[in-house]
Order: structure tokens, then sequence, then C-alpha cells
């Protein structure tokens, strides 16, 4: 008999696995697909020698997540990070770019420059305690309270309808809403303005880096650690009951919360049972990769030099079609989010091709193919585009949801982006990682701190499943034997 059961082989569920093995545990993983990763696999989808990520492409939390860093992924894969962390495209040939150096990028925002500092400043230089906020359960007191205030009025005013007040051009606020749109909610929001002050502090800080080869390297690192402690992997094996595991002291779940549910049945108490029922899912995704003859050929040729570029033009024009998509329908110019990985990662396609990754939100369970707009889009702020397309290939949001089940809908997120969604994820509770069937706990990113590659849902479900059952403390993670999260 294992002392662990762990179902799901995404980065959550095979961080959780990680830390029970260094703990001494014995571990068996059970994932559906015929590969590790989830959200972190990487593919030849249309041609050979093409390598595409399938789900995520660009990593900022990959250095800055408490998990990872005591993981020191750095340090067991290569990356990629390019100067520019991302960029946001306007028309007549102006971009917004953020850079890794917080100066440089206020330095070239014109009148805002000052304002944007101001605004970044201090969420740059205190990094840290901005991760140990937003990476914890949200109900809680904060350990660093005057950095919490700090981010959370910050989070305040760019959620709400005084974005715009400390702003007097464009540059500023587009490069803001491109990153705050990240998070497939109506703009503003306070959970997206919390999801985009995060991911540009880190931008500014660490940079938004690519792995070299893909983001399968991530998975991979996690699995070869797994198997280097005597952890199991069962890939193609599909678990469709908790009573189809074989007996174990412990099982931790990377499902969405009606995966649970599924696997569970009745053996769930009656309102936690409902609580799973009514967890609420977000919007979609279709995502769009290219195979090019060339780079994009951006007006801004400034923006070659960024990894990620948010298309949609100004604050204004990304908020309409955000809000669309929150109202039920498909924009005819959406928010692309665009990666370009191949400029920094040569391996990514053969010489004289590039890989593009795309995808634009559309509403739950779209089968509606975005190609044409994304298209669109791009052939707006990069002309000539459509001339460079060897091939594409579509997955609307429903075949996301088919590839992979804790996308329902499409929804990558698992689980609605709002303060309600941040709090309620998936139930109200100090540990919501903690199952009321013992020796359960959930994993997935439909806990906290939600989503992204960040392996802390499955930190913290390891943290209460080795303190509960075990009476273990979490273990040394790094490849010399040091280092805690």
């Amino acid at each position: 008999m294992a002392d662990v059961n762990v179902v799901g082989a995404g980065p959550n569920g095979l961080a959780a696995a990680v830390i029970m093995a260094r703990a001494g545990l014995s571990v068996e993983v059970f994932e559906a697909a015929q590969a590790v990763g989830g959200g972190t696999r990487t593919a030849e989808l249309m041609q050979p020698g093409h390598f595409h990520d399938v789900c995520s492409a660009v990593h900022p939390m990959a250095l800055a997540s408490p998990f990872f860093r005591a993981f020191e992924l750095s340090e067991r894969i290569r990356f990629a990070t390019p100067d520019i962390s991302f960029g946001s495209p306007l028309d007549g040939g102006r971009a917004a770019l953020a850079y890794r150096s917080l100066d440089r990028t206020a330095a070239e925002l014109g009148r805002d420059g000052r304002a944007y500092r101001q605004l970044m400043g201090p969420l740059v230089q205190h990094r840290d305690e901005v991760i140990e906020f937003t990476q914890n359960q949200l109900l809680r007191i904060p350990r660093h309270p005057f950095v919490a205030a700090l981010f959370g009025l910050r989070t305040l005013e760019q959620g709400s309808r005084l974005w715009n007040t400390r702003f007097r051009e464009d540059l500023a606020p587009s490069l803001l809403s491109g990153v705050a749109a990240h998070a497939v909610s109506h703009l503003p929001s306070l959970a997206a303005a919390g999801a985009g002050l995060l991911l540009a502090a880190l931008g500014h800080r660490d940079g938004w880096p690519f792995p070299v080869g893909g983001s399968a390297s991530i998975a991979g690192a996690l699995a070869g650690d797994l198997s280097a402690h005597g952890g199991v992997i069962h890939t193609g094996s599909a678990v469709d009951s908790l009573a189809a595991l074989p007996p174990s002291r412990v099982t931790l779940l990377d499902v969405a919360p009606q995966g649970l549910a599924n696997l569970a049945g009745s053996s769930l108490p009656a309102g936690y049972r409902r609580s799973l029922e009514a967890f609420r899912y977000g919007n979609g995704s279709c995502k769009v990769d290219y195979i090019l003859s060339g780079p994009v050929p951006w007006a801004a040729r400034s923006l070659a030099a960024a990894g990620t570029v948010h298309v949609g033009g100004t604050r204004a024009e990304l908020a309409h079609a955000e809000n669309q998509v929150a109202s039920g329908r498909h924009p005819e110019k959406p928010y692309v989010l665009v990666a370009q990985p191949s400029p920094f990662d040569a391996g990514r396609a053969p010489a004289g091709r590039h890989t593009l990754w795309t995808y634009c939100h559309v509403p739950a369970g779209s089968t509606v193919d975005m190609t044409a707009a994304i298209t669109g889009q791009l052939e707006r702020f990069a002309p000539g585009f459509r001339d460079l397309v060897v091939q594409s290939q579509a997955v609307t949001a429903a075949q996301l949801g088919e590839y992979n089940r804790n996308y329902v809908g499409g929804d990558f997120s698992a689980g609605t982006m709002d303060l309600r969604g941040l709090i309620q994820r998936p139930v109200v509770s100090r540990v919501p990682w903690r199952t009321p069937l013992r020796g359960v706990y959930l994993c997935s990113s439909s806990t906290p701190p939600g989503p992204g590659v960040t392996g802390m849902p499955g930190l913290h479900a390891a943290t209460y499943a080795l303190r509960d059952i075990f009476g273990l403390p979490v273990p040394a993670l790094g490849r010399d034997g040091a280092g805690r999260a």
C-alpha cells in the first residue's frame, strides 16, 4: 500500500507528489493523459520540428513562486528571459513596453512615466512580500500588513473607475490593461487589477521567461525529481472514482471541484457537495498556434524584442473586448495574448521558421474558431502578418475542456476570477485544500492561490496532508537538500 495517491500530473499535482516523496513517503501518481504536464505540455502540433506549448507558454511565476524557488527550478532547467517582458501595440506604429528595468519603462512612457513608476515602484521593491501575500490564503492576517495595504490600495485604484485618474496619455493605461486582462474578467475589476499588478511587478523585477525547449521542461523537472525519490507515475490511467484507487493514507487531487464531486460521489457530506456543484467556472479561451515563415512584422519594431505582446489597442478597446466576453459575446476585435518564443529559443522551429502562440477569450463552452479574428488583430498591428502564415491550428474553448477535464468550458483558470471567486475557492474556509473526507485534499488551481504555473496549490495541500496525517514538516526541496518553501 502506498502512503500517498495523487490524481493528476499537472504542475500542482506533481509539486504535491514531489513534496510527499521527499518527506520519505511512498507516492503513486495517476494521470489520464499519455504524458505528464497538464498545463505544461509541449508538442509538435502541426509539422515536425516545430514545437508549440499546448497550454501555458510564458512563466513569470517560475522564477518567483515560493515553491519553485525552494525547488531551485531555475538551476534545474534553462530559461530564456527577454529584456522586454511584455508590450502593448497601439495604432500608428506605437507601443508601450514593459522592460525588466522599471526606470527604463517609465522613461519611455512619456508624461505618464512618473505616475507609472509611483504606482509600480513599491510593488517591485517589495516583490517578496507581495508574493507572500498573494500566494497564500486571503482569509488570514497578512504577514506584512504594510505591503498588503499598498497592494490593496493599488488594486482598488486599478480595479475601479479610478483606474485612469493618475494617467494623462494612452501608453501606460494600455500596458496595465493588457496584463490585467490575463485574468479573464471584466475590466476594470479587482481580481484583474490584482493579477495584473502582480504580473507587472514580476516583469520589472524577474522578467517573464520561456523555458528552453518548452513548458514541458517544467513538468519534466518535477517528474524527474519525483522518480529520483521513489515516486511512481502511471500515465494513461484515468481515475473515475476514489474507490478505484489503490489503498493509501492520503489522496491528493489535482482536479476541478466538479471532478472531486464526481470522484467522491455520495461519500461527500451533502452541504460540501452542494458547494462543489455550485462552484462557478469562468469564461474560456480559443487558442490558435501558428507556423510562420519569418518573425512577426510588428509596425512598432521594438515589439520584436518582447516575449509577450498584449494585442488589442487602447485601454478602452481592451476593456470593451473583455467586457463583451463577460456579457457572453464573441468580440470582433478581441484581446489577443501573444507569445513569440522562437526568437529567444531557436530550438522551437527550424531555421527560417517561427512558432507563434496566441489565444483570445470567448464565452464558456464556445465552439467558435477565432482564427480569423485573431489573425485580423495581428494584421492590424503587424501589416503583412497574413503573408507569413505557413499553417495554423485552432483549439476552441469546448475542445480545451475536452483536452483537460480541469478546464471546464475552456476555463484554464479553473474558476471565475472575481473577488468572490478568489475567496470561495472552492469553499470559504481557512483551509480550503482540506476536504471533509479524512486524508483527501484538493490541490488544483481551483484552490488558493488560484491559476498560474506556481506549484503553490500543491505545496499548500501537501503541507496540510503532511501535518494532519503524518505529523511531518515540509521537507527541503533543493537539489542539495537545502531550500524550504
